[in-house]
């Protein structure tokens, strides 16, 4: 069974489309083995919760200085010994030491089509915000690994969505949840659970079902 941990900062509504994958079939022979969080307030450790997920919090408030907040966080990753980390609306800037330990297992999602709307600042509303700003006509999400830049990692799969004259922040943001981050994040996973991705030379390959699979 492919083990992921998901890391949560919000409401987890990609949480949501994670576990509804799993649930329906659609990411195969996959278990989530735990949920952090970084705010004992965010409804998505409701939602781990609720399907019966492990939820733990690991909060920077509850730690003296941010040194011992990241070795709580890796300590918190490596007790759940996944195969692969899903940052789900994580606000959170990984440690090197976490980044360095599961390179390549380690997947993001981000509300645009990187590297358009992406990097430091950019996250949430903002994001959204600042697409309408440049009236852009097509915009979107990305699932990328993660590596020690902000946005910078391998790209694995994106999704466009367009941009309507009467959008604002807020709808564009639900629809390009609705349209794309919640469709390419679950499929992304069943592929990399799957056995199907990889990284070369820095950029993501796919192996295709119909492809003679490499023993």
């Amino acid at each position: 069974m492919f083990r992921i941990a998901v890391c949560v900062s919000g409401g987890g509504t990609n949480l949501q489309a994670i576990i509804d994958g799993v649930r329906q079939g659609a990411i195969q022979d996959t278990e989530i083995v735990r949920v952090i969080g970084n705010n004992r307030n965010a409804y998505a450790l409701e939602r781990a919760r609720q399907a019966g997920i492990e939820a733990v919090c690991v909060s920077p408030r509850d730690y003296e200085d941010r040194e011992r907040f990241n070795e709580a966080l890796l300590a918190a990753v490596d007790e759940a010994a996944p195969d692969l980390i899903v940052l789900a609306g994580f606000l959170v800037v990984l440690p090197p030491a976490l980044i360095q330990k599961y390179e390549n297992r380690i997947i993001n999602i981000h509300p645009s089509l990187i590297p358009s709307f992406c990097g430091t600042g950019y996250y949430g509303l903002k994001v959204h915000e600042a697409a309408l700003a440049r009236g852009v006509k097509v915009t979107g999400a990305t699932v990328h690994f993660v590596d020690r830049g902000t946005d910078t990692g391998p790209i694995i799969m994106q999704k466009a969505v367009a941009v309507r004259p009467e959008d604002t922040p807020e709808t564009l943001q639900r629809r390009v949840m609705e349209e794309a981050e919640w469709k390419i994040l679950p499929e992304s996973i069943a592929l990399i659970a799957a056995g199907r991705v990889s990284v070369e030379d820095g950029h993501v390959k796919i192996v295709t079902e119909n492809a003679d699979e490499k023993k």
